[in-house]
């Protein structure tokens, strides 16, 4: 079995401005399904705010849904061995130095951020009038930055172990020009100390190889932490593909397909042990401040060696969407919570209200929601009782899902009758009125589910003040112009058991859904 099922390629950005397209941010979500590998999200989230946001969400939803998930980023996780002590900094060398850019990076939300001026100020905390940071724009000046590398002799070196042995990366400490890595880290690092820290995340997360260990990555580790987040090198893999995207977003999609192949084959978890030949002290270098890039096991590694078909490992041309109908359910519940103030609703009326949202999609019917007090408990009741279903339309009644009532309850709607017919032509109303005078006295204890026809919850309202039978519980939805807002109002002062949402807000499909709702708790 493969130790992931899904895996989260970042391609990073430390643009000053909103941006998409070449260049930019790029988020590939590959999963696993039934039907095998999928590309379930291809994003190019314009600011570094919105990526980390989407991140969270992204991570938040694979965890509910209890997926193993390899997170991979495109920058360093650390810099040379030395680097925090230089900065006076204690602790693990890697929190203390990712918590400590965190502190000195600020990055806004429109992605303009102080990057150069901060390894200004870590290069004057680490006691150095040039270096080991280098590189700003033209036109500024820094006391502690220069815009080209300098001549520097401070102890620390310019690679990292793993940048010794492939082709390829720019120096960790560049901040400008071509291929600046160092503008990436500042900024991007920042993110994954957040993401880390994520009261939604946080217990479920570990950094590779910080956390975890320089050693192959086993199924037992990740049934306690599933989410690894670790430093991938896009660049490994040559992608290929006639659909025209541009090459950062093949490039994340190439190395997502890259690792869930090793994955397959049973390599990915190897590589988590870094390369071999590695000594005592370059391994503890490597797991206390500098990282390791996943997939890099062997010196000599050279950039574009591995060729990737990006059109036969995701077919489509790259059009991601989620295919998996459990998932599907579990993201859009998830967003719904996340986006929605459900505070004031019960237990009850809060699964019913995200199952209403859900089949309308607008998140501020919760508003306009409205149920009586107890009521999703007593429609619950009536339908264990074995109470029927009285729909005001055949819409109502298709909606309803039939294997998971709990009583085999008579599902009913006769608006389609010739006695309906012929009962709304005699007495000059609707054929859905006529339709509730046909209940008689099964409407007694019932559920009524009312999704279209003001005219049929007027008409149930006008039985029940008349003395005749009561229903347990009236779904009261019907949809329009004319009469929806007004019904709706006067089921509120009837002093039945209801639910409704209040407005010209309805329609069968939601009457259906409140009825499903009832039988969430079954």
């Amino acid at each position: 079995m493969p130790l992931f099922d899904a895996y989260l390629m970042v391609d990073w950005s430390s643009e000053t401005k909103p941006k998409t397209g070449k260049d930019s941010i790029w988020l590939a979500l590959a999963e696993r399904t039934p039907a095998g590998l999928r590309l379930h999200a291809l994003e190019n989230p314009a600011t570094r705010a919105e990526a980390r946001e989407r991140l969270a969400d992204m991570l938040d939803g694979l965890i509910r849904r209890r997926r193993r998930v390899l997170v991979g980023f495109d920058f360093p996780f650390g810099y040379s061995s030395g680097t925090a002590s230089a900065l006076g900094l204690k602790g693990a060398p890697w929190r203390a130095t990712w918590s400590a850019l965190s502190q000195a990076v600020e990055d806004r939300p429109d992605n303009a951020n102080n990057r150069f001026e901060a390894a200004d100020v870590l290069n004057r905390r680490m006691g150095f009038r040039e270096g080991p940071f280098w590189g700003h724009p033209v036109g500024r000046s820094y006391a502690n930055l220069e815009m080209t590398r300098p001549v520097y002799d401070g102890g620390l070196d310019e690679k990292r172990v793993c940048e010794t042995v492939i082709s390829g990366p720019q120096s960790i400490w560049k901040l400008a020009g071509v291929g600046s890595v160092g503008g990436q880290v500042l900024t991007g690092l920042p993110v994954v100390h957040a993401l880390r820290r994520d009261a939604r995340l946080k217990s479920h997360a570990r950094v590779w190889p910080f956390e975890t260990g320089l050693k192959p990555m086993t199924s037992g580790a990740l049934k306690q932490h599933p989410v690894v987040l670790a430093e991938i090198y896009p660049s490994l893999v040559s992608p290929r593909s006639a659909s025209g995207q541009v090459k950062d977003t093949l490039q994340v999609q190439a190395i997502a397909a890259f690792m869930a192949k090793a994955d397959e084959n049973r390599t990915l978890g190897r590589m988590f042990a870094g390369m071999k030949g590695l000594s005592g002290d370059q391994k503890r270098r490597i797991e206390r401040e500098e990282a390791w890039i996943l997939g890099v096991t062997e010196p000599d590694t050279r950039a574009g060696k591995i060729d990737i078909d990006v059109d036969a490992a995701f077919p489509g041309h790259g059009l991601a969407y989620l295919n998996d109908g459990p998932a599907i359910y579990a993201e859009s519940r998830r967003l719904i919570e996340a986006k929605t103030d459900l505070s004031r609703l019960t237990d009850d009326e809060r699964a019913l209200a995200v199952r209403l949202i859900h089949t309308c999609g607008m998140t501020d019917i919760a508003d306009d929601l409205e149920v009586s007090g107890g009521a999703v408990a007593r429609g619950r009741e009536a339908l264990i009782a074995g109470a029927p279903i009285l729909c005001d339309v055949e819409m109502v009644a298709k909606g309803i899902i039939k294997r998971r009532l709990p009583a085999s309850n008579a599902i009913v709607a006769k608006v389609a009758s010739k006695a309906a017919v012929a009962r709304a032509a005699r007495h000059h109303t609707t054929r859905s009125s006529a339709a509730v005078d046909l209940w008689g006295d099964a409407m007694e204890g019932a559920v009524v589910a009312v999704g279209n026809a003001p005219t049929a919850l007027f008409r149930v309202l006008e039985i029940v003040a008349a003395g005749g039978p009561r229903p347990a519980l009236v779904i009261g939805m019907p949809v329009g112009f004319v009469g929806a807002a007004e019904s709706k109002r006067a089921l509120a002062k009837s002093g039945l058991d209801f639910v409704t949402v209040h407005g010209r807000r309805g329609g069968s499909a939601m009457a259906a859904a409140g009825v499903n709702a009832l039988m969430g708790g079954i």
